[in-house]
């Protein structure tokens, strides 16, 4: 199951300047992600799933090198991926942490697999038989 994440960003307008956020929104968009601003406040958040948020700010970093004037992305970057490392484990893909999971325990069960990363009993079936097989 894919959780959206929301990742909080006072004073975004005061901090980076109005056609940055502007600039930063259209990125948003092509990586379907949301930067909005949090009711009638002057905070704003970007929400979406943490492997999109990963890829809006990479997006962003590379937006960074392409014009030699957008020193106020390195907040917002700077913002995301701090708040990114609270939710490591949304970032990995689901057979990946499968495989990690059974080779720190061997032991587990396909029941305790299902409980701790909510996948389906033939995802676990299939990551435990790719396990046993190497």
């Amino acid at each position: 199951m894919i959780e959206n994440i929301t990742i909080s960003l006072p004073s975004l307008i005061h901090r980076i300047g109005r056609e940055d956020v502007n600039q930063a929104k259209v990125i948003a968009r092509q990586y379907h992600c949301e930067l909005k601003r949090v009711r009638r406040s002057r905070n704003w958040s970007v929400s979406g799933e943490a492997i999109k948020i990963q890829s809006y700010s990479a997006g962003l970093k590379t937006e960074l090198l392409k014009t030699e004037n957008a020193g106020g992305f390195r907040y917002l970057i700077q913002k995301i991926d701090t708040a990114l490392l609270d939710h490591t484990d949304k970032l990995e893909p689901l057979e990946t942490k499968l495989a990690r999971m059974i080779t720190d325990n061997p032991n587990i069960t396909l029941a305790e697999l299902i409980h701790i990363t909510d996948c389906t009993t033939a995802e676990a079936r299939t990551a435990r038989f790719y396990a046993d097989s190497w």
